[in-house]
């Protein structure tokens, strides 16, 4: 049986805990039937076979691929380089692939679209967003709710389309929100794997890294809690249940 392979780009434990077991939480799936791989704390091997993998999730983090190598510490370099090294083998065999907030910004980059901060940061908390005639027919979004709220906080987005993908979701206030590249390599502006009480951790543990005023805090956690935010979850389950699935019956 082959595992869905979880690369984790936070370097802060207590978050990268937190995104794992809600990753295992909205896939359904348990630990045996993965591979963690921690970034920060373990370089990918250089031999890695995506194809060993049922599929690829790359979780959230606070770094920004945008950032110059100046602004980027040693440890968001390193995890950087990492992933994108493992990208041409992803395009390439169009392999079951789900970017989460940062894993958005690697996807376009690597197909050549700009990501950058001069417009369509969110701040911290839920927003609305809704489902493009594009997404009709595919198999993550087909049937579900055409307006629904998700958890972002970015300080990044991606600018522009990049070129040879489906637009799939998007918000007045970051038009790309969900994106398809290929058959199965998708990736989300938005969080998947959180729900209210996971972003409530995740607002702490951030507190200090400039994603809203640390004052603010019990406020944002608050209006977390207040919204009511369920598809993004079931979009990862369909996920997991399309590609991890079907390779149980392989």
């Amino acid at each position: 049986m082959k595992k869905l392979l979880v690369l984790q780009l936070r370097p802060e434990t207590d978050a990268s805990d937190d995104e794992f077991a809600s990753i295992l939480a909205k896939c359904e799936m348990t630990r045996d039937q993965t591979k963690r791989i921690r970034v920060d704390q373990e370089d990918i091997p250089t031999d890695l076979d995506v194809t060993d993998f049922s599929a690829v999730i790359v979780g959230g983090g606070p770094g920004c691929v945008s950032d110059t190598d100046a602004e980027k510490s040693a440890t968001e370099a390193r995890i950087e380089s990492q992933i994108f090294r493992l990208m041409p083998q992803i395009i390439e065999k169009d392999h079951p692939f789900m970017g989460c907030c940062y894993g958005l910004g690697i996807l376009a980059k690597h197909l050549g679209g700009e990501v950058s901060k001069d417009r369509f940061g969110e701040p911290v908390g839920p927003s609305s967003c809704v489902v493009l005639p594009t997404a009709e027919q595919d198999p993550l979004l087909m049937g579900l709710e055409t307006e629904f709220d998700v958890f972002v906080g970015h300080k990044e987005a991606v600018q522009s389309l990049p070129a040879n993908t489906v637009h799939l979701v998007k918000s007045d206030a970051c038009p790309i929100q969900m994106i398809r590249y290929g058959e199965n390599v998708y990736a989300t502006q938005f969080h998947p794997e959180a729900d209210a009480h996971d972003f409530e951790k995740r607002i702490l543990v951030y507190r200090n890294h400039g994603y809203y005023p640390p004052e603010d805090a019990d406020r944002l956690i608050a209006k977390c809690h207040t919204a009511n935010v369920t598809v993004p979850g079931e979009i990862l389950r369909r996920f997991a249940a399309r590609y991890c699935k079907e390779s149980d019956q392989d």
